[in-house]
Formats: C-alpha cells, sequence, structure tokens
C-alpha cells in the first residue's frame, strides 16, 4: 500500500493506492495553523487511514515549499509556518518510517505523467495556478529536481519580456519584485479586474463572457503574460507537454488562446507543444505524493 499526503493551505488530503494503483481510502482535514498542530493531523491521518485498512504502507508528502539540501529543512513555503522545520524527521519519528517528501507542484507532474493528460509523453511541465503559482518537472517518470532542488521553481522567475508598465512588478512574499505568482495567480487576477482586495477570480469568466469589458480585459492581460511565462520554459526546457492544475486551470479559454500566443515568444520557427489540463484536477497532488517511492 501507497500512502500520499496532500499538505495545502486550508486542507490536507490523505490517499491510500494499492498496488494496481486503485484507490483504497481517501480522507481530508482543515489544515491546523500552527506547526505542531499540523504534523499531529498529517499523523493522524497516516494512524487512522492504516488503523481502518490493516495494513501499513509507505508515505510520500506533497508540500508548498522543498526541502533544503543544505540543512533537510522546509524553505520556500508559502504556508510559512513549515519554514526552518525539520518536517520529514518529526514525522519520520513520530510515524516510525520514512518520510518522501517533495514539492506540490512536483508531486503534480508525477501524478499527471503517470496516469493523467501527461501520460505517454517523456518530459513534461506541470504547472499549477491557483492560490499560488508553482511548476514541477518529470522526465521518463522521474522527478527532476536539480542540483539545489529547485528545479521547476517557475513561479519565483519574473515575467518576461516585461512592458515598461509591468516593470518592476508588485512585491512577492518572497521578497523580491515581479515574481510570477505576483502577476498569474488567482489573487493576482482577482486584483488586476477589481482591485487591491479582490482575491477570487473564478467569476471573471462568465463576466467577460456575459459584456463585462474589465473582466474581458483583465483575462487577456493574465493570458498574454501566461503565455510569455510558458514561452521561456519552452525556451528553456521545450518539454513534450504542458499540463495545468489549480483553480485557474479550469477558465476554458486558456487552451486555445494559449497555444495560439506562445510561438510568438519561443526561438523556433516551429512551435505547437500542447496545453492540457490535468487530468486528476485537485487530486493530481495527492496521487503523486503516493507515488513518491514509485521509482525504486
Amino acid at each position: 500500500m501507497r500512502l500520499g499526503v496532500d499538505l495545502g493551505g486550508t486542507k490536507i488530503e490523505i490517499v491510500a493506492l494499492a498496488k494496481d494503483g486503485s484507490v483504497m481510502l481517501r480522507e481530508r482535514c482543515a489544515t491546523p495553523t500552527g506547526y505542531d498542530e499540523t504534523v499531529g493531523a498529517i499523523a493522524g491521518l497516516v494512524e487512522a487511514a492504516e488503523a481502518r485498512l490493516g495494513l501499513r504502507g509507505s508515505l510520500g508528502l506533497g508540500i508548498p515549499g522543498s526541502l533544503s539540501p543544505a540543512t533537510g529543512l522546509v524553505r520556500g513555503a508559502n504556508s510559512q509556518a513549515l519554514n526552518g522545520r525539520p518536517l520529514r524527521e518529526d514525522l519520520a519519528r513520530r510515524l516510525e518510517r520514512a518520510v518522501r517528501i517533495s514539492n506540490d507542484a512536483n508531486c503534480l507532474a508525477m501524478s499527471e505523467a503517470a496516469d493523467g493528460a501527461g501520460a505517454g509523453f517523456d518530459t513534461v511541465f506541470a504547472v499549477i495556478i491557483g492560490t499560488g503559482v508553482g511548476g514541477g518537472i518529470v522526465t521518463r517518470g522521474r522527478i527532476l529536481d536539480g542540483r539545489n532542488m529547485v528545479a521547476g521553481e517557475w513561479g519565483h522567475t519574473p515575467l518576461p519580456w516585461a512592458t515598461a508598465a509591468e516593470h518592476p512588478g508588485p512585491t512577492c512574499w518572497c521578497g523580491k519584485p515581479g515574481c510570477l505568482e505576483t502577476w498569474l495567480s488567482g489573487p493576482a487576477l482577482a486584483a488586476d479586474a477589481d482591485g487591491p482586495g479582490a482575491r477570487d477570480a473564478s467569476a471573471l469568466p462568465a463576466r467577460a463572457a456575459a459584456g463585462d469589458q474589465v473582466a474581458a480585459a483583465a483575462l487577456a492581460r493574465h493570458t498574454d503574460r501566461l503565455a510569455r511565462a510558458l514561452a521561456m520554459v519552452v525556451n528553456i526546457l521545450d518539454p513534450d507537454v504542458i499540463v495545468l492544475a489549480g483553480g485557474l486551470s479550469n477558465m476554458a479559454h486558456l487552451y486555445t488562446e494559449l497555444p495560439r500566443l506562445m510561438p510568438r515568444h519561443v526561438f523556433s520557427d516551429h512551435a505547437e507543444t500542447p496545453v492540457l489540463q490535468a487530468m486528476h484536477g485537485d487530486s493530481s497532488g495527492v496521487f503523486g505524493a503516493a507515488r513518491l517511492w514509485d521509482s525504486d
């Protein structure tokens, strides 16, 4: 049995997968605010799942950050209570087993490459565009972590081909100006349309379809920026497919507009990278976490 846990800002989800990949159990709980409480909640989900199934499993965990190769501590998490904490060691001690931890976008990429929208492609670049923005890379069934464990940290690169009006850009929570997360996330899109206090962009496509020009203009700016950002990835990595997940991935216009807009920024006379929606939706992260032991 393979257990996967997806640690999100508002919920923690666990899945148990059988050897054939079928789902044996799925459960969720709310994410606590404190670090110790979060460790307890994750461990509690694992212990309850194993008690219910009568089996013990391997454990993979997806988090909104990564582990430092120098210290093993969590760094770069937008759930900032995790930063600087020995999450892997604390869970391993509590649950008496080794724990594999990876970035949530890496887990997304792992799941979609295995049996989702990226199945059958050699190199998959998977993108989360939701409350935050991130990316993960899987090539031939393996996560590409990189020497510094930051491969795919696309959300904390600057907006490419920025206009004068876009420079230097908003300050990100990481302290740098103009990160893609500050331009492409759901709250960024909502604020662009409706002002600094807005955070929910889900109604913008319907508003634009009904003739709201403010919504339509914000969506057009967002799509153009996303096209530039993905074209940069094509110029560097040239993946076989790009898979979108997160709340904004449900906007249908992205799948027609991005392939049209991206080629003008790709350094090639031929650019036809498919852009597909994640097949497993918001479950990709937890399925990918369960697969973190698959390469053994």
